[in-house]
């Protein structure tokens, strides 16, 4: 007989400690002093004299020696500071993660599904009968055996080639990412932080991608006035520069490092917020910044054009809603028969995730 047993219930169960309550607000913070500890402690201390986020059991002072003690941050010596450790770099992006993404657990690798049966290694539940040239390892006995029960008797069993059955397992595609993030001047321009967001979206997917897909890749590219790598350790501590938009050096960083993977499923995202205003023509810089220069848009209209051929779709994810970029963005996706998406920064990583989830191949304006 099934029973039930109730409780008094007491409103602080279940409920944060001290410590976990300021370590969500303090890893919050890093991302937006781009892991400054110095700095997200500043702040967290102007919250409690606002807020008074602690009391006199438990003080700031308390909060930092625990940090010190679980390990969270530690000293410096060779630049006299304090720093993160790696494991408040895994905090931050596993907090980035829940936040965007929800909470997902770790599956088994490869997760990408095609709807192409064969030698995989995820059982489909249907069974299909067999055909010459099917392994003996993808037989089904049970279903082979009652079969030949069913045909020929339970008192004289034999079986024969019709009654035995295939049990298929589908592939799970790999794919190797590439997410380029545009740190140019713009994307803390006019009082609004965009950096931020794209910072979030980034260690959340990598997160994703290394617990979820462990067998796909993921590659960061940023680029300003030039490109290059950078690592996932390396994200929260990603700050913008002085510089222009060349998102020709960013596609051409992203396209090298595409064509060394080896999975035949291969993308690109791109996050910005501006039009392209730079080119590296030798070692001199073109930058126009007024208008859409032809000469910059061809060069990345090329680029797309050239990704198409290779099969890598781009995807757009346009952090800004002017007309006349809403305008190159179409034509630059339309090229690559890739996809388009105008962002709020509120939704970027929502958007990103469907994308990334789903793999479908049409644009969306």
């Amino acid at each position: 007989m099934k029973y039930f047993q109730f409780s008094k219930f007491d409103p602080n169960q279940n409920l944060k400690t001290d410590f976990e309550k300021l370590l969500d607000l303090f890893t919050q913070l890093l991302t937006y002093t781009s892991g400054d500890v110095a700095e997200a402690l500043s702040w967290l201390t102007e919250l409690d004299k606002q807020y008074e986020l602690t009391n006199e059991e438990y003080g700031m002072g308390d909060f930092i020696d625990e940090l010190k003690e679980n390990g969270y941050i530690k000293e410096d010596q060779e630049k006299g500071k304090i720093v993160i450790t790696s494991k408040t770099e895994q905090g931050i992006r596993k907090r980035s993660l829940e936040e965007i993404f929800g909470k997902l657990k770790k599956s088994r690798q490869g997760n990408h599904r095609t709807f192409k049966p064969g030698s995989g290694d995820e059982i489909n539940p249907e069974t299909r009968p067999f055909q010459f040239g099917d392994r003996l390892e993808q037989i089904d006995f049970t279903t082979s055996i009652r079969n030949a029960q069913i045909n020929h008797g339970i008192e004289s069993f034999s079986m024969n080639e019709d009654d035995l059955a295939i049990r298929e397992t589908d592939f799970k595609a790999q794919t190797s990412t590439v997410l380029m993030i545009d740190i140019s001047h713009s994307m803390i321009l006019y009082g609004e932080d965009r950096i931020t967001p794209a910072k979030k979206v980034a260690m959340a997917l990598s997160e994703l991608i290394t617990t979820k897909y462990p067998k796909d890749t993921l590659d960061i590219v940023v680029f300003g006035n030039d490109a290059w790598t950078v690592e996932i350790k390396d994200l929260p501590y990603l700050q913008v520069g002085p510089y222009h938009t060349n998102t020709v050096a960013g596609l051409n960083l992203a396209m090298d490092i595409l064509r060394r993977r080896k999975n035949p499923n291969k993308q690109i995202f791109m996050i910005t917020d501006g039009k392209p205003t730079c080119l590296k023509i030798g070692k001199r810089y073109y930058k126009n910044s007024f208008g859409m220069d032809r000469r910059i848009l061809n060069r990345c209209l090329n680029l797309a054009a050239q990704c198409k051929k290779l099969k890598i779709p781009i995807t757009t994810f346009m952090i800004a809603s002017d007309p006349y970029l809403q305008k190159f963005v179409r034509e630059f996706s339309e090229t690559n028969n890739g996809k388009a998406f105008f962002a709020t920064l509120d939704r970027l990583g929502a958007f990103i995730f469907r994308d990334f989830e789903s793999g479908r191949r049409k644009t969306v304006y």
